[in-house]
């Protein structure tokens, strides 16, 4: 959502308010033009379909002429006609199944992304349950981006497949694999296929690690630089009386200081290490024969699951905040091992706004609550998980702004420092609802998401309402 205000005006904003202006009414007609090519495209395939119908050999024929009508397109567009071909299918599917969002989509409300959004995930519903799917799914597209959209929208579409996400779950587990691709160069691709839980806890695992290699290398410049202004001259030269302790001291840090690998690079090296010999090899935060804190580190995932289907009670999908959803069994799994932590969720009945959490093991329940409630990074359609991201004071903290869940919200580093060092300015509203005003003075408001796993309730058949 956004909305004009009038805001303190600043060299060059006349002229990027109107290059935005131009950008956002450029994407409407974009957006317009793909949805006619779209169109255009289906036609095609209805063509050839309706042409074929009443040959003998419908199959071969009707695949034969829409090769030869994907190859004159392909002619016109100048790519190849296997491209077109998956064109014409994809625009099928959206021209037949979901002809609403193509009509949202030629008005300039969604983009390529949304539609592309929809229709994956509708992929698996039976016919009578796209209407209602697409309905509701409209809703959320138009009001933020494709990958928040996804993840509003995964386990909506989980509750209304055929099949339950545990069953679903059950037969996919059979086609868990170990791959190796090779690549050029001596290198290789080494493919896992893994139950999405063990997937992202052990990318978040690898990614602490190598997270904290770097802080422990970026920690060990600033100790070289101190050490280097004490003990080395302007030439680059000792000063005459440098210990020994020192002197290895500085040896040592000046390895640490000399890694330059990525983070990319470093998780590789790590996943390598730990497949091959069962702990990170080389462990810089190590202190002589004692173990660093690598080996300590353990992957986290934030998992939200109803009540109800941890009791059995039914057989829905959880939801992996960030990711997608979550068979049951697994949850119920997690739930019932010693080693893992649970925090207990209170939703609102009706609007489903965490208004509270409670648990046995961490006396942090402000940090607790603002987790559960935000979920996400709070900047406009950021998708980043809570627990990757910093917990920001709405009104800074040195500016008197007070530490309670009324000014505090979770924001990744990107818009964290976005907020901080650019004329973008936000405020916290009643609910945790965040106002964003751009340097354009353009308004933005970012709600936090209910949790997708949702409990409703209803009286029994002798129980009379409460209303």
């Amino acid at each position: 959502m956004s909305s004009t205000v009038t805001p303190e005006v600043f060299e060059g904003d006349d002229e990027l308010a109107a290059l935005v202006a131009g950008i956002e009414r450029t994407t409407k007609l974009i957006a317009a033009a793909q949805a006619e090519q779209s169109r255009y495209l289906a036609g095609v395939g209805q063509l050839a379909q309706r042409l074929t119908a009443s040959s003998p050999q419908n199959v071969r024929d009707h695949d034969m002429l829409l090769r030869s009508y994907a190859a004159e397109i392909g002619g016109v567009l100048r790519v190849s006609d296997r491209t077109v071909q998956a064109r014409i299918g994809r625009a099928r599917v959206v021209a037949e199944d979901y002809p609403a969002t193509l009509e949202a989509w030629e008005a300039g409300r969604v983009g390529p992304g949304h539609v592309t959004v929809i229709t994956d995930l509708g992929a698996g519903l039976p016919p009578e349950a796209r209407a209602r799917f697409e309905e509701t799914a409209l809703v959320e597209c138009e009001a933020t981006t494709p990958g928040r959209a996804r993840q509003a929208l995964q386990l909506l579409a989980e509750k209304a497949m055929p099949e339950s996400m545990g069953t679903r779950h059950r037969r996919a587990r059979e086609a868990r694999a170990v791959r190796l691709l090779p690549l050029p160069d001596g290198m290789s691709e080494m493919v896992s296929i893994l139950p999405t839980v063990v997937a992202a806890g052990s990318l978040d695992r690898i990614t602490e690690m190598a997270r904290t290699i770097i802080d422990h290398r970026e920690a060990s410049k600033r100790e070289l630089k101190a050490l280097r202004k004490e003990w080395v001259d302007g030439l680059g030269q000792e000063i005459p009386g440098m210990p020994d302790e020192v002197r290895e001291r500085r040896e040592e840090l000046e390895l640490i200081a000399s890694d330059t690998r990525t983070l990319d690079q470093i998780r590789a090296d790590i996943l390598g290490q730990l497949l091959v010999s069962g702990v990170p090899d080389g462990d810089p935060t190590a202190a002589g024969d004692g173990p660093g804190i690598l080996g300590g580190i353990r992957g986290r995932v934030q998992v939200v699951v109803a009540a109800t289907t941890l009791l059995g009670a039914d057989d829905d999908a959880a939801d992996l905040v960030g990711k997608s959803p979550v068979d049951p069994e697994t949850a119920r799994e997690m739930a019932g091992s010693p080693a893992n932590e649970w925090e207990r969720v209170l939703t609102h009945p009706v609007t489903g706004a965490v208004v509270a959490v409670d648990t046995y093991r961490r006396p942090k329940p402000m940090d607790r609550l603002l987790k559960a409630r935000d979920r996400t990074c709070r900047f406009p359609g950021c998708i980043m998980p809570a627990i990757r991201c910093d917990c920001d004071h709405t009104d800074d903290h040195h500016h008197g702004g007070e530490t309670s869940t009324c000014n505090q919200a979770h924001l990744c580093r990107r818009h964290h420092s976005l907020k901080h060092h650019t004329r973008w300015e936000v405020r916290q509203l009643h609910g945790g609802i965040l106002e964003w005003t751009s340097p354009l003075g353009r308004v933005y408001t970012d709600t936090p998401p209910p949790p997708t796993v949702m409990v409703s309730f209803r009286p029994s058949d002798d129980t009379p309402a409460p209303f």
